[in-house]
């Protein structure tokens, strides 16, 4: 019951931060490009190589990484809105800013994650 709360206190969390950066980062932009999902996307692949790169070093318990990635940046993540709005995208035609939103997404999501977990193995 601990870890199913620590999850879901996470999720609350998360699900809340991102909202709110999401809205205040897409207010930013007057475009249909979806800057706001990309941001916290990329965000939380960043921080979550941070928790892997604690988690592999030792330094957090099982109750801690459940809270943190599966929790908090589960929740702050969002992989059903990038899919949701690849497709509307496409759907409108916009073929060029779907693919760019798909690419920059796919590989930065990946550096982000690669760069959270090289910077703790530095620490």
């Amino acid at each position: 019951m601990k870890l199913i709360l620590a999850v879901g206190i996470g999720s609350f969390i998360g699900g809340i931060s991102r909202y709110l950066l999401s809205v205040l980062i897409q207010n930013r932009f007057f475009t249909t490009f979806p800057f706001g999902t990309l941001g916290v996307n990329i965000i939380g692949c960043f921080l979550i190589g941070l928790v892997f790169g604690f988690n592999e070093r030792g330094n957090l318990t099982m109750e801690w990484r459940l809270f943190l990635a599966t929790g908090i940046l589960g929740g702050f993540t969002t992989f059903s809105a990038f899919t949701n709005e690849s497709v509307g995208l496409l759907r409108n035609g916009q073929y060029w800013m779907a693919l760019t939103y798909i690419g920059i997404s796919v590989i930065i999501g990946l550096a982000a994650t690669f760069t959270g977990i090289a910077l703790i193995k530095l620490l």
